[in-house]
């Protein structure tokens, strides 16, 4: 709770820009760990499949804000009490993304795992670019892509 509280206060000295951009991520999280929690899974990946409307920002300002989401998702997921892991991180992600344009990708992989049966995780990414967990990702096959579309780019070949 003290971590809450203190990026609460981080949050109020803030810039008007961050407080907004922080708030969404929040909003983000919050709803993606309910969806996830009490949801289908179909119909959470039902929202992941939504492809950005319009034209896409151009690059520079696409990277510029790939960078601001994941700042800001990764601010809430290491002090939020309940730990959101990476599948609410990437619908966060995925959405924040989708509401500036900009068109990603949320993969779902696994692989196995020595101590574990199998390991899963999620990432997403703007082209070859991971926005979050891209580094993770190395190593795991990609099950599913939404939208489902899109191309499937190794994991090897994420940037940041």
């Amino acid at each position: 709770m003290r971590r809450v509280l203190r990026r609460l206060g981080e949050l109020a000295a803030a810039s008007a820009g961050r407080r907004l951009l922080l708030c969404e991520a929040l909003v983000a999280l919050s709803a993606a760990s309910i969806a996830i929690g009490v949801l289908p899974f179909r119909t959470v990946t039902a929202t992941a499949q939504r492809i950005a409307p319009g034209p896409a920002p151009s690059r520079a300002k696409r990277q510029a804000a790939c960078a601001r989401v994941r700042w800001s998702v990764s601010v809430w997921a290491r002090c939020l009490p309940w730990r959101p892991l990476c599948f609410p991180q990437g619908l966060a992600a995925q959405w924040m993304l989708r509401r500036r344009r900009i068109p990603s990708v949320l993969y779902y992989g696994a692989a196995p795992h020595a101590v574990k049966a199998i390991a899963a995780h999620v990432w997403v990414c703007d082209g070859d670019v991971a926005v979050v967990g891209g580094e993770a990702a190395r190593g795991l096959a990609v099950l599913a892509r939404f939208p489902a579309g899109e191309p499937a780019r190794p994991a090897s070949d994420l940037k940041r």
